[in-house]
């Protein structure tokens, strides 16, 4: 078998000639598996204690070990396909990669399942009136809950349907990957919706909650990016993009992959060959064979090796009971197909470079031409092609197929790809041409990834993070840094940026700008702002309900951070995923809670976003922020991490100077400011808290008598609720420390955990709330180019958009007097 993904969870499937070449039943050990979680371990005393219990809508609620099944129920063996709807996916993926791994063309195999009818156990159970689903769940546990889905009930009460509740594939029990001791099978549709080691079954008003109901298994519109369907949740709850039946699809399996043909033994003919299917109980009528690309189209021979079935049915075998379809016109299985060619006259003489094949079924449907591609990669049925090759001066055919089963190369979807890779890398980069746009000062931008070089220099003004943090990585290999942070839109903008490749492996190294042998220096700043900087995690202290502030440790006692006022840190980290150390590198930005004075540690306050039910009809389950419960989850004994994360700054573009000057705007200018106006909101005030903190700061360092007026601060602080409100003792406590000098206001948008005795705002930041809130805006004096008012703004996208969009209402000039963090 082909492993399709590491050891856990376990997913393989055969080679295709192999699968091919053992015919209509698949024996169980070359059975495709499809795992989402470990395989439950059940042994045979366990087995037999087995219950399959039926609740929910019913009337006769009941509980059913396997023998209880067998000696109330009739005993049904029926042939089925279990077809995963990933098959074919790895001819998507190299395309674009989608969400899933790589399955070939062998994602399909066929048993004969034996168990009872899904119908005849709920009208034993007596469904009621106002029932309309069907869920079922098995023993599973996965991260989000056990494995389930449902169908609707008018389906499973429908016998024609074929429903089954199994315990035997061909003569046998189920294997443990197979569902054993019990699992649902149901003809004609995925294989996702037939729940393996099943343990439930609910009868109710509503279709399945389970997570993988709605996380899986759907067809998501074309449009929609991978990167969109991981971040929006909107496409997995609309139920148009559900998929139940399977779709037509067919597959040479012979010739089979690199398989050579003599021409010099002269063969007449050569058989081409493979499998078809399709669902919802339908039948393959037509199979189509073409050599010139779809312009002309030659008939198949087809099997349907079920029909025995028909002509021989079995009655009360003592294992199988009845397999009998001399009476039902439903077809669940696949047939096979096959055309004899000469080859000389179909392949030599007219130069054919590659074979494809379509299948129809008796409603009609047929392969389309074209690859149908989705951010889940799934129901891929375009043609399926065999590329021909003349080899070894004209005396051999090789025959190719699009793509080979998991992570291995093969085939000429792998092969156009691997070539459009390296036209795209014919231009070399040497070190040295690097090195000349490395300096990240200069007027151009050069970085690596993957070995590839990017010309960032058009993209500077434009980029939304600041040219700032392209510069800070000009002649570096970025690409773990890219990939943490950039979605699959922004990676495919790379291509326009693509000049070349670098020359080796050796000479990367050697261009970087980081000197990987520095030694830290007690004595200088910890931040370096090309360099990645190692930091332990020692201490979480809450810091409100769902926020806490997390310390890590510098490199030495004694260091200082060096970050100037206003100005943010990265910080990055990895989530193993894996006993080998495989994991996802995560990276955000956050502006420090711990003023620059504090030696040896940097504390960050941070929003923690924790795993909650969504508010979506279907209940969504967001699984929580990625950083943000990585660092919440860390344990910490005796003052010792079990995290250690990379640090790297100052980046941003703003910077409080002291005796109020800024520096912020075209050229990095230096503003003399006199009243200063913040508006935040939830976790937002963490680079506003900065900028007021050293203005405080520096108020209180001067003796009472030569203290000169302060800057006159207004804060405007949003919040959801009273508890939610961050440093809100701190900021108090500024209140008196600035004699009268700040002004804070807060607003709350929720009613919910406020005090009666709340005289602040309510609802949300609007225009009138700044009117009053706020200074008026900067006017401009005769001759002047900027005014003495400058506003900092940080929040949630949408609260800054409506803040910007209120102060431009009241007079402000974005560019020119508004910061946004």
């Amino acid at each position: 078998m082909i492993r399709l993904t590491g050891k856990h969870p376990c997913n393989t499937e055969a080679p295709l000639s192999t699968l091919f070449s053992r015919g209509f039943l698949t024996p169980q050990n070359l059975f495709y598996v499809r795992s989402h979680g470990y395989t439950p371990r059940v042994t045979c005393p366990q087995a037999k204690a087995w219950r399959l219990r039926v609740h929910g809508l019913v009337d006769n609620g009941n509980e059913f070990s396997i023998q209880d099944l067998k000696e109330r129920f009739q005993v049904i063996t029926l042939p089925v396909t279990l077809v995963c709807a990933g098959n074919r996916r790895k001819e998507q993926n190299m395309v674009a990669k989608g969400l899933g791994f790589n399955w070939g063309a062998a994602g399909v195999s066929t048993g004969l399942f034996t168990g009872v009818y899904l119908a005849d156990i709920l009208d034993y159970c007596k469904p009621k009136s106002r029932a309309r689903h069907v869920i079922f769940e098995g023993a599973d546990e996965l991260p989000q809950g056990k494995y389930g889905t449902s169908q609707r009930l008018s389906w499973a009460l429908d016998r024609k349907k074929g429903m089954l509740v199994s315990w035997g594939l061909n003569g046998e029990d189920l294997s443990p990957d197979h569902g054993y001791p019990l699992r649902l099978v149901v003809p004609g549709q995925i294989g996702g919706r037939m729940v393996k080691w099943l343990q439930s079954i609910e009868v109710s008003d509503r279709e399945s909650q389970h997570h993988l109901h709605f996380f899986d298994n759907k067809l998501l519109p074309t449009e929609v990016t991978a990167e969109q369907a991981r971040t929006e949740d909107k496409w997995w709850y609309d139920p148009k993009y559900i998929i139940n039946e399977l779709n037509v699809n067919a597959a040479i399996c012979s010739p089979e992959h690199n398989q050579l043909l003599q021409l010099a033994l002269e063969p007449e003919t050569l058989p081409i060959q493979g499998y078809a299917y399709t669902g919802g109980g339908r039948r393959i009528t037509r199979v189509e064979v073409t050599f010139d690309d779809g312009q002309t189209w030659k008939l198949a021979d087809i099997t349907y090796p079920e029909d025995l079935y028909r002509i021989h049915p079995v009655q009360d075998h003592h294992y199988f009971g009845k397999i009998d379809l001399s009476m039902t016109e439903m077809s669940f299985s696949w047939c096979f197909w096959k055309l004899n060619v000469n080859v000389q006259s179909c392949l030599i003489n007219r130069d054919v470079n590659a074979i494809a094949v379509r299948a129809m079924d008796e409603a009609l449907s047929v392969m389309p031409r074209d690859m149908y591609w989705n951010a889940t990669s799934m129901m891929n049925s375009w043609w399926f092609r065999v590329a021909v090759h003349k080899e070894v001066d004209g005396r051999c055919l090789r025959f190719e197929h699009p793509t080979v089963a998991g992570n291995a190369s093969g085939g000429w979807m792998q092969r156009m790809k691997d070539s459009a890779k390296e036209d795209a890398a014919s231009n070399i980069i040497t070190a040295s041409e690097l090195a000349q746009h490395a300096d990240g000062q200069g007027p151009t931008c050069w970085f690596v990834i993957q070995n590839h070089v990017y010309d960032a220099t058009g993209f500077l003004q434009d980029h939304p993070g600041g040219d700032q943090s392209i510069r800070l990585v000009a002649g570096e290999d970025v690409t773990e840094d890219f990939m943490a942070i950039h979605s699959m839109d922004a990676r495919k903008m790379l291509r326009q940026f693509h000049i070349g490749k670098l020359e080796d492996e050796a000479a990367r190294e050697k261009a970087s700008c980081l000197d990987v042998e520095a030694r830290d220096d007690a004595s200088k700043p910890f931040l370096e702002p090309r360099r990645w900087k190692k930091a332990r995690l020692v201490c979480k202290k809450p810091a409100s309900h769902d926020s806490r502030i997390f310390r890590f440790a510098l490199s030495h006692d004694e260091q200082k951070l060096g970050l100037p006022v206003g100005q943010h840190v990265f910080l990055r980290a990895k989530k193993i995923n894996d006993a080998a150390g495989e994991g996802e590198m995560m990276q955000r930005a956050y502006t420090p809670y711990s003023d620059n004075n504090q030696r040896g540690f940097l504390d960050i306050l941070i929003k923690v976003y924790f795993p909650s039910r969504g508010s979506t009809k279907a209940g969504a389950t967001f699984p929580g922020g990625k950083m943000t419960m990585l660092l919440e989850n860390t344990r910490i004994d005796g003052g010792l991490d079990e995290l250690t994360v990379e640090i790297k700054g100052p980046v941003g573009h703003f910077t409080y100077l002291g005796d109020g000057q800024v520096q912020w705007g075209p050229g990095n200018r230096i503003r003399k400011v006199r009243r200063l106006a913040m508006i935040a909101g939830g976790s937002g005030i963490t680079p506003i808290w900065s900028t007021l903190r050293a203005i405080a700061d520096e108020y209180m360092a001067c003796p009472p008598s030569k203290r000169r007026q302060p800057m006159q601060v207004w804060l405007v602080y949003g919040n959801r609720t009273e508890r939610d409100i961050l440093i809100r003792e701190e900021l108090d406590r500024l209140l008196y420390s600035l004699e009268g000098n700040l002004c804070i206001w807060h607003v709350l948008s929720s009613d919910e955990h406020s005090s009666s005795s709340w005289k602040m705002g309510r609802g949300h930041i609007n225009v009138e709330c700044l009117r009053r809130h706020l200074p008026p805006p900067p006017s401009m004096g005769a001759g002047d180019e900027i005014g003495d008012t400058l506003a900092l703004v940080c929040g949630p996208p949408p609260m800054e958009k409506a803040v910007g969009a209120g102060l431009q209402e009241l007079g402000w000039v974005l560019d020119r007097d508004v910061v946004f963090f």
